[in-house]
């Protein structure tokens, strides 16, 4: 018989907001500060990995990708600009606090790549612990999607087996991988079809007091 559902794994950056640091914030970000966008993304590119996993600071990663000559803008103005382009996606965040509401005892969890200090604003500027239970973010862990051991840890961490869990990645390429343990995953496009998806599921109901 097939094992009901108890976890629900959940990128944060292109399902829950928009993403952390991507393209189109740094190319927003060479337009407002007058920056080579090639040149920067080039050193983006090289260091940014190293960042995400947590082994450099954003101090450090500034350095190397923005501050490696002089600028006539301040390190605490780019950070803030980095900073102000995480938003909240339409309709999923509130939705899925309310659907958590109602099913206390299914645990959600955020498997994420997403470096340390905005992970830790996008964490605290939208509330993200009001319905996640835990993070396995690529900071902390020293891992990232798609390696194999980001999600078998998330699965140590839940003390679930993969059949037991579902996971929502807005990239297919992270949902095959997640597909590859074992995990139902799916591919988060739009907010009404994960939804329907997530109404979908044989979820572990809690068990009647006799």
């Amino acid at each position: 018989m097939a094992k009901k559902v108890k976890i629900l794994f959940s990128d944060i950056g292109g399902v829950l907001l928009t993403n952390g640091w991507g393209h189109l914030s740094r190319m927003a970000a060479a337009k407002k500060f007058n920056i080579d966008y090639e040149e920067m993304n080039i050193l983006h590119d090289f260091i940014f990995n190293v960042y995400e996993i947590g082994r450099i600071t954003l101090d450090d990663y500034l350095n190397t990708a923005v501050f490696n000559k002089d600028r006539d803008f301040t390190k605490e103005e780019f950070k803030q600009f980095m900073y102000d382009q995480s938003v909240q996606l339409p309709d999923i965040l509130p939705w899925i606090i309310d659907w958590k509401r109602n099913h206390e005892n299914i645990k959600i969890i955020s498997m994420n790549n997403e470096p340390r200090e905005l992970n830790q604003y996008r964490i605290k500027k939208f509330k993200l612990h009001d319905f996640f239970d835990a993070f396995v973010s690529s900071c902390e862990v020293g891992m990232r999607k798609p390696d194999p051991g980001i999600y078998l840890l998330g699965l140590g961490i839940a003390q679930a087996k993969p059949e037991e869990c579902v996971y929502f990645d807005d990239r297919i390429m992270l949902v095959e991988s997640a597909r590859k343990i074992g995990i139902q995953a799916f591919h988060h496009t739009d907010f009404e079809s994960t939804k329907k998806i997530i109404e979908s599921i044989d979820w572990e109901l809690p068990k009647k007091v006799k």
